[in-house]
């Protein structure tokens, strides 16, 4: 492994910045849900936006690598580094060709991905679901986020399982709470919640409260009738 450092890595200045949300209250509940007293809070729900090169450190060499082997593609849409981190953020069409590149280029070398999970945006239009990969180069000491974006109604993206067989179960977790369609993976079931549950309780339009949890071989009532405060 190589002996670079974090502290090599200076951050671009981000040019813009992307308002998903505004959030009131809390924890973002509508209506009288909120019991905290904070029901005037109103704050945006703010992410960084793309960076400029340069990046800074090691984030150039696998960024211009990744334009050497891609150099037609328009797979990425963006990188934005933020926090000594990086994140490539993918089309979903170009996921594969992405990760196939990353996993065997001598220069990339990103040998491990250590997961998959789901986040869901209700308010990011065309863009509300989002699966990030996170990656690890064992040879070069290297992390990096990969992000790929769905639509509600279309929540598509092509399973990297063929190239990373650790995702297996990852992305049948993040099929599971929110439901993102992993095509082409081997069998993409349900794995905590049982078959026939309806929904996808990761979701943040799930409802909260009120709905029994159900495992195999075993039923939790909802938290409101577990116990008696009469």
């Amino acid at each position: 492994m190589s002996d670079e450092k974090k502290t090599d890595i200076v951050p671009s200045d981000v040019t813009e910045l992307e308002i998903v949300d505004v959030r009131e209250g809390m924890f973002g509940v509508g209506g009288t849900g909120d019991t905290s007293g904070y029901g005037g809070l109103t704050r945006p729900i703010v992410f960084p936006g793309a960076s400029q090169k340069p990046y800074g450190g090691w984030f150039d060499e696998v960024s211009n690598q990744l334009a050497t082997v891609l150099p037609d593609s328009q797979a990425i849409e963006r990188v934005v580094v933020d926090r000594g981190e990086i994140t490539f953020f993918i089309r979903r069409s170009g996921i594969l060709d992405v990760v196939t590149h990353l996993r065997n280029d001598p220069k990339l070398r990103f040998e491990f991905c250590s997961g998959v999970s789901g986040v869901h945006y209700p308010h990011e239009t065309g863009r509300e679901l989002h699966a990030v990969y996170h990656l690890l180069s064992m040879t070069h000491n290297r992390r990096i986020r990969l992000e790929v974006t769905a639509p509600d109604n279309d929540p598509h993206i092509p399973s990297v399982v063929g190239i990373y067989p650790t995702a297996d179960w990852h992305e049948r977790e993040t099929f599971d709470f929110f439901g993102i369609v992993f095509d082409g993976h081997p069998a993409l079931t349900r794995i905590l919640m049982p078959d026939d549950w309806p929904g996808h309780p990761q979701r943040k339009d799930y409802p909260l409260g009120g709905v029994p949890v159900e495992y195999k071989g075993a039923t939790i009532p909802p938290p409101d009738q577990r116990r008696s405060y009469n």
